[in-house]
């Protein structure tokens, strides 16, 4: 099914926006410029409660929803593991609370190429230890992410079973990278359609999380090669013009395949992580979906 002609016009403009973030990056463009106008790109100035956190040494943001009942949403933002923040994923963070009517916690896990895997992940497992040591049950939290933020997620559930705590209720991937050797066919397929991510700058942000002696097939790197047996259910969201599109594909047979309770649904035309972008239609619907999931999950 094809998307309306409404929908094509947003979505071309935001085709542009992106073009014209990236395009204007060069050799010379330091990760310090890369970060504020990847924030800059994605800033809103949509009204929230919000209540500032401190989790260790870890900068983080509660977004505090009307009714939540305890109900927490712990949020990986995206931007390659080289990118991104708490401030960057503000409105869609706002706008999940919004919609699931629970809190949501985002936080500043460290980044590469200063602080390479397995920083993130080790900051993922302390976020979450927190939660459950400040008096959330497992039951009651919810992990969410997009992008590399959805791959930290999985890594993160996979590094907190193996130190024996409990699994949280759900997890939500909205377009997850998963796969840190860029292997699916829609690297290829997709290539003329994503503006966003190609597998030569996605394996370049991979030598950058990774070093030159990381390992791209560990499974806290790449959740795709991970023991999935035990997870808890998983609704994955992506779109069909990217070229990530795979990743998400081939974990959801990986992950069924181990027992795991999964809903992949992917969004005609949609690109990468196409939820931060309020102004698509598209970007509703999914928060719409993510609402009933994680409502139906808590039930």
């Amino acid at each position: 099914m094809t998307i309306t002609d409404d929908e094509a016009q947003r979505l071309h403009a935001v085709k542009d926006k992106i073009r014209t973030v990236f395009g204007g990056w060069s050799k010379g463009t330091t990760i310090a410029e890369m970060r504020a106008e990847f924030d800059q790109m994605l800033a809103s100035d949509r009204a929230a409660t919000i209540e500032p956190l401190q989790i260790g040494e870890i900068q983080a943001d509660r977004i505090l929803a009307n009714g939540s009942d305890g109900r927490t949403v712990l949020y990986f933002h995206g931007g390659g593991y080289q990118m991104g923040s708490r401030f960057s994923h503000r409105d869609l963070m706002i706008r999940l609370s919004e919609a699931g009517g629970a809190d949501v916690i985002g936080f500043d896990y460290r980044l590469a190429p200063e602080h390479r895997f397995p920083a993130s992940v080790q900051d993922g497992v302390a976020a979450y230890r927190w939660l459950l040591e400040s008096g959330h049950p497992a039951d009651s939290i919810a992990f969410a992410g997009d992008s590399a933020g959805a791959g930290l997620a999985v890594a993160t559930l996979l590094a907190v079973r193996e130190d024996g705590l409990p699994l949280p209720r759900a997890a939500v991937l909205l377009s997850p990278w998963l796969d840190m050797e860029a292997t699916g066919e829609t690297y290829q397929s997709r290539a003329d359609v994503d503006p966003m991510t190609q597998r030569d700058k996605i394996r370049l942000m991979a030598r950058a999380y990774l070093g030159r002696t990381g390992d791209p097939r560990d499974p806290l790197a790449s959740p795709i090669h991970g023991d999935l047996a035990g997870l808890p259910p998983l609704l994955i969201h992506v779109g069909d013009h990217e070229t990530i599109l795979d990743d998400s594909r081939v974990f959801a047979e990986r992950a069924r395949a181990a027992g795991v309770p999964v809903t992949l649904t992917v969004f005609d035309e949609m690109i990468h992580h196409f939820q931060v972008f309020p102004e698509l239609e598209a970007s509703g619907r999914s928060l719409q979906e993510i609402s009933a999931f994680l409502r139906d999950a808590w039930r």
